[in-house]
């Protein structure tokens, strides 16, 4: 089917609301589009040149997503030890397609797509929707929200959290690049985008509200109503804090995330543990 008869029935099915359980025709329309996103031929964002920030939302699309929780009824799943809606059950996985989920509590929503050698360390959990291309590890403990889209050769590290977007839908759902590394227990949030090659370290928790100090440049970089909060092209991001110099709070201060340096010879070679634990 063309991408527009497949997007154009998904508009519709959506706009019936609750009604829409009662249209076979949903369900097929939403099954076709769940098959898509697990193929990875429809992706609810996707790199576009002509874009300010580089990607395009794909806003039915996601739209499609919420339409599946609408259309689903909670049944029993892997011999009762869940329950969750028929249209989301847990993906199935072949040798065939190279991808590595080793045993010990992972999970995989159906609705999302996995490249061929990308690696999940137990347990982790790739929600509906997102996008995670080749070579990537998804390390134990972290979580692919909904409709991230994760790059190449990236590095999840343990405990790291990429925040989830389906509402508001047109928002623009957390973009990490190809080659960035996520350092454990790293939190990005509400529509951050990680530009390729950049390293976020231990602890960094990065949201549409956090100003991030670009010591290096002298800069400071923040969101703007059209834009969300972008992390450069190879930055390394660090922990830190700014002291706060409101009357009445002398000697506090509040977490602030700082680019100390960008990447160089020296953090290739701390990366290159990478290509040994694939």
């Amino acid at each position: 089917m063309p991408l527009n008869d497949l997007e154009q029935r998904i508009e519709h099915a959506f706009s019936l609301g609750a009604s829409a359980a009662a249209d076979p025709n949903s369900l097929i329309a939403f099954n076709e589009l769940r098959d898509a996103l697990e193929a990875g031929t429809i992706r609810s964002a996707e790199p576009d040149a002509t874009s300010p920030i580089g990607w395009k939302v794909n806003a039915w699309v996601k739209r499609g997503i919420l339409l599946g929780f609408r259309l689903g009824n909670l049944i029993e799943m892997s011999a009762g030890s869940f329950v969750d809606k028929h249209t989301y059950p847990a993906r199935t996985f072949a040798a065939e397609q190279g991808i590595r989920v080793v045993p010990g509590g992972s999970s995989v929503r159906a609705g999302a797509y996995l490249a061929k050698s990308v690696v999940m360390m137990p347990p982790a959990y790739v929600n509906v929707g997102a996008y995670v291309d080749e070579g990537t590890m998804v390390d134990s403990h972290a979580l692919v929200g909904s409709c991230a889209q994760i790059g190449k050769r990236v590095h999840l590290s343990a405990a790291a959290q990429i925040g989830g977007v389906l509402e508001p839908v047109n928002a623009t759902p957390v973009i990490i690049e190809d080659d960035v590394l996520v350092g454990g227990n790293t939190g990005v949030y509400e529509g951050t985008i990680v530009r390729s090659k950049a390293v976020l370290a231990a602890g960094t928790i990065l949201t549409r509200g956090t100003p991030v100090y670009d010591v290096v440049n002298n800069t400071v970089i923040k969101a703007t109503a059209e834009t969300p909060l972008i992390i450069p092209s190879g930055a390394v991001v660090v922990p830190g804090s700014r002291a706060i110099t409101k009357a009445g709070a002398e000697g506090l201060s509040v977490y602030t995330p700082v680019i100390v340096k960008y990447r160089d010879e020296k953090t290739e070679l701390s990366l290159a543990l990478e290509d040994l634990l694939r």
